[in-house]
């Protein structure tokens, strides 16, 4: 029988301890009535609370923080409007699976159904969590303050544990200040923080060695669990000794070196026409951590990106429910990718003692790569004003650190990236991928570098897309997180511009009043309002030393760059176009 000790403090002070024990150093998050009393316990730890002024902001920097540590981080919310502020931050992180434990303040316990201050009960009483039902793992509410400590453990190991994702732990405010036994806490210091992982048997891995080694074209498909898995290293280990080209989703990028020789690029409707006719006239095909997802795989119509048959589909990823979910599949394995790639690699070379190689499929990538590069010249070298979208990111690779961290947005920026600026260090691309949020990116940056101070970190970001939470500058001038922030200003919400001219011939609703030809928000000005150095480029050739010079500050610093709403070139298929055009082969077209 367990005796607990008869020595109590406060549910407040213990989660607070507990946090520190387990090693979380910052806590992302906005103040509100209900969890005052865990901001009181960490005033004088060693947890740093990342004070917001929006909880959509504390949402995605936790994000941001998370997918560059590769752990659960922190979100420490308020009841209803904080929860609810929060909640498209806390469904990017689901869709796109990284792990991150949300703890929400919620009225009284001895007030529930009463309709105290912002409870939210219009159809049940006590049941706020259940906003987030659709898109977290798990979401629990603390009932009992004995409980607790038990549902906080669960929570980071479910967060972290198999596919990952965010887990919410709903907690009453009165629980925050009840005293529990501190055994209740202290006993989970002798729990695993860290679940073994499953790998894959020696028979599945001979098989799928053998048929990628027999096949005529095979290619590797990698999405984010590569990167989710930290499994970049085993890939790269593994292609060079199988010289297996290597395709990628959007989420997949930067899993291995774009500059690599075998890896052909991104697919779908932003991938160009050379990788998605790889993939599609490839015989086998191993999936690695990816969901076949729509705008990766062109709506998944067979004439574009993949035809499974007569392509054969091996596919491995930690995730069952994910195998077989869009394309039928010949070999399906619930493994961790990281375990999964260590024993491929083992097989390989077993079987095949000696790397092998492909000079000539090399040869056909680097000449497509020197192709591509020609066509995209003129653009990228273009004196034009407002700038040339491809100008902006030739510029920014040349002067970007080969290791700095991007995070992007939506629009261009994502788009482009994905499909033309080379990402040469393997998970330092951030993007909201599933959800494809608008005003992930700017503060994204901040949680990516609150995790990576010693690196350089650039937040790629359309003016739609910044104008979002703005507010994100206030956090980086107030905790001096040197982040710079390259705003890519068409004075529109660019692509659904494009979209919608094409389609329909006018850009109504997606495209901002104009006041003569200099009218846009002074992103730049609103930066040195927030006290965060702001420069605004007025020519093409201003921008590179401009950016030199904000990385070499060390200081917080945006760049506004006018900029010219060109679509991003496409090659793959997106079925909504025939929606809006049956029948008519029409995509995007300038706005300018």
């Amino acid at each position: 029988m367990n005796v607990m000790s008869t020595k109590k403090d406060l549910v407040a002070h213990q989660l607070v301890r507990y946090l520190e024990h387990r090693g979380v150093e910052h806590v992302f998050g906005l103040c509100g009535h209900t969890n005052i009393a865990v901001l009181a316990a960490m005033a004088n730890s060693k947890l740093n609370f990342v004070v917001v002024r929006h909880e959509q902001i504390a949402a995605h920097a936790a994000d941001g923080y998370a997918r560059a540590t590769g752990k659960a981080s922190v979100l420490l919310l308020h009841l209803s409007p904080g929860l609810t502020n929060g909640a498209t931050g806390v469904a990017n992180a689901a869709l796109d699976c990284i792990p991150m434990v949300v703890i929400a303040g919620d009225v009284p316990t001895h007030y529930f159904g009463k309709h105290p201050h912002q409870e939210v009960n219009l159809h049940a009483d006590a049941s706020q969590y259940e906003i987030y039902r659709p898109f977290v793992k798990r979401a629990f509410r603390v009932d009992s303050p004995d409980l607790f400590p038990e549902i906080l453990e669960k929570a980071f190991l479910l967060a972290e544990s198999g596919q990952p994702g965010p887990v919410l732990v709903d907690v009453p405010m009165d629980i925050f200040s009840k005293e529990v036994d501190i055994d209740r806490f202290e006993r989970l210091k002798r729990n695993t923080k860290t679940l073994v992982k499953p790998t894959l048997d020696r028979a599945t891995a001979e098989q799928i060695v053998r048929n990628l080694g027999e096949a005529k074209n095979p290619v590797l498909y990698v999405g984010g669990g590569v990167i989710l898995a930290q499994a970049t290293t085993e890939l790269k280990a593994f292609v060079d000794h199988m010289a297996i080209p290597v395709a990628h989703t959007l989420m997949g990028k930067g899993a291995m070196p774009d500059d690599h020789p075998l890896v052909l690029g991104m697919t779908g409707f932003w991938g160009t026409k050379f990788i998605n006719d790889k993939t599609l006239h490839a015989d086998w095909v191993l999936g690695l951590g990816t969901r076949f997802k729509e705008a990766d795989c062109s709506s998944w119509e067979d004439a574009y990106t993949f035809a499974f048959p007569p392509t054969k589909l091996m596919h491995i990823d930690i995730e069952a429910s994910e195998i077989g979910r869009n394309y039928p599949t010949e070999i399906g394995a619930v493994a961790d990718v990281k375990s999964a790639l260590q024993v491929l690699l083992e097989v390989a070379r077993e079987i095949y003692p000696k790397a092998r190689r492909n000079a000539a499929l090399e040869k056909e990538i680097a000449e497509y790569r020197s192709g591509f590069k020609a066509s995209n010249q003129k653009m990228a070298t273009s004196d034009a004003f407002p700038m040339m979208p491809e100008r902006i990111l030739a510029d920014l690779r040349a002067v970007m650190p080969r290791d700095a961290l991007i995070t992007t947005d939506v629009g261009w920026n994502k788009n482009g990236v994905g499909q033309q600026f080379p990402i040469l260090t393997p998970g330092s691309f951030i993007t909201p991928g599933g959800f494809a949020t608008m005003g992930f990116g700017p503060p994204a940056a901040i949680g990516a570098k609150l995790a990576c101070p010693d690196r350089v970190v650039i937040s790629l970001v359309g003016d739609g897309g910044f104008g979002q939470n703005p507010a994100v500058l206030a956090t980086a001038a107030e905790m001096g997180i040197p982040v710079v922030w390259v705003i890519m200003n068409n004075n529109a919400f660019g692509t659904i511009a494009g979209l919608q001219k094409a389609h329909y011939g006018l850009t109504y609703g997606t495209v901002f009043p104009a006041d003569g030809d200099e009218y846009r928000p002074d992103y730049a000005a609103i930066a040195r309002a927030y006290g965060v150095d702001g420069v605004r480029v007025h020519s093409a050739a201003e921008f590179k030393p401009a950016l030199d010079k904000a990385i070499k500050s060390g200081k917080p610093f945006v760049l506004d760059v006018p900029m010219k709403n060109n679509p991003t070139p496409t090659a793959g298929h997106w079925n909504i176009l025939d929606i809006y055009s049956p029948g008519k082969k029409v995509g995007h077209v300038a706005t300018d």
